[in-house]
């Protein structure tokens, strides 16, 4: 499918992100986790399935830009849903349900992101990569200086 050339600027990024999330979210609604959790197992995942519970708030305010206390009342969801569970200090670790719904969401992610991105040649994929990630050095530098 080709389509018109577009200029990139934040109405067009937000689109992309938001037909994106809804699509990632109808994956992560058959678990009954929302958009928010699934982002925090990720963030449990990278850390080797076991995190400090202010680190995983923290890659959330930062991450998501959510509020701390948004963030925290996920990681609690979390653990009442039974997909983390506490571990000694103020850790959570993965629970079996956790590992498996985090595994079935990142296997489901993958085929979804083959299918939006796979036959975009990977030298415009590169260039796009920089270009965001520029503009979201930017703008997180305005929001801390805000």
């Amino acid at each position: 499918m080709t389509t018109a050339p577009t200029t990139v600027n934040g109405q067009v990024i937000g689109q992309a992100h938001y037909a994106t999330r809804a699509l990632l979210e109808g994956l992560l609604v058959k678990s009954g986790a929302s958009f928010h959790q699934g982002l925090g197992l990720n963030y449990v995942a990278a850390q080797g399935g076991s995190a400090d519970i202010e680190a995983i708030v923290g890659g959330l305010v930062g991450g998501v830009k959510i509020d701390a206390a948004l963030a925290r009342a996920v990681v609690d969801e979390l653990i009442a849903a039974k997909l983390l569970e506490a571990a000694p200090g103020d850790v959570v670790r993965f629970t079996d349900a956790g590992a498996e719904l985090h595994a079935y969401t990142r296997a489901a992610g993958a085929k979804l992101t083959a299918r939006l991105y796979g036959d975009i040649p990977a030298a415009d994929l590169e260039t796009a990569g920089r270009v965001l990630a520029l503009v979201t050095q930017r703008a997180n530098a305005e929001l801390a200086a805000s």
